[in-house]
């Protein structure tokens, strides 16, 4: 096996999964699609509320002074709030979608963007995403990335069926992403202690709420201006673990 072969299956089946959801999706009455798309955004506020239970977590809990967990998180999303709404990563998220919209899908019936930001953002969230990708990129498996590549293939199948193709190009930023991950562990190694593991995942929590709540149509939360609180959040967490 090579370094970034469970990456390279990740991309591969988000495409294949995508591009099946668009052959069904076609055929789908919109009422169906509609339907489809709630259904996806009630799984995320169940993702969501998944993640946010590391706010709990016993290992988070002792690891850092007594309130941390959820301040912690508040401090990770304000300075990736900060951050990302000054780089305009939203905006630059969106330009980069409708560039792809006008070069390969222009006649597109789904909403390519919404599709792209939002498969991007689920893909990529999680601690699959990086423990995976660490463990590819230290030799010490890829079962993890296995596991994410069937979730995230029956996922793009099931998000095609109503955005169409943006959700196919959301490979590109999630290989990025996992590719950074993967690079990591080769030259650091498990660079993240469990408790840093935890907040970011309750950081991830959040931010798949936003996603669930874009998809219901209840709240057009700029998820993207978020994205530096991945970042952000086993730092804070180190930091406030320095004071106990």
């Amino acid at each position: 096996m090579f370094i970034g072969l469970g990456t390279c299956i990740n991309i591969a089946t988000i495409v294949l999964g995508a591009g099946v959801g668009v052959l069904t999706g076609n055929r789908l009455p919109d009422r169906l699609r509609v339907l489809i798309t709630e259904i996806l955004g009630f799984v995320c506020l169940i993702n969501a509320a998944d993640c946010l239970k590391s706010v709990w977590n016993s290992n988070f809990v002792h690891s850092v002074p007594i309130g941390w967990t959820t301040l912690g998180t508040l401090a990770a999303l304000l300075l990736g709030a900060i951050v990302g709404y000054f780089a305009g990563l939203e905006e630059r998220l969106e330009a980069f979608g409708n560039l792809l919209k006008a070069r390969f899908a222009s006649s597109d019936r789904g909403s390519f963007i919404e599709g792209f930001m939002a498969a991007s953002l689920l893909f990529a969230i999680g601690p699959l995403a990086i423990l995976g990708s660490i463990s590819d990129g230290m030799h010490t498996g890829i079962s993890q990335l296995v596991l994410k590549s069937t979730l995230d293939g029956f996922a793009a199948m099931a998000f095609a069926s109503s955005f169409g193709w943006g959700v196919a190009f959301s490979a590109i930023p999630v290989g990025i992403y996992q590719c950074a991950w993967t690079i990591t562990g080769y030259f650091l190694g498990n660079i993240l202690a469990p408790y840093q593991i935890q907040a970011l995942t309750a950081v991830g929590g959040v931010m798949l709420l936003g996603i669930g709540l874009r998809l219901l149509n209840i709240k057009q939360v700029s998820i993207g201006d978020l994205l530096p609180a991945l970042f952000f959040a086993p730092l804070v967490a180190l930091v406030a673990h320095q004071f106990l």
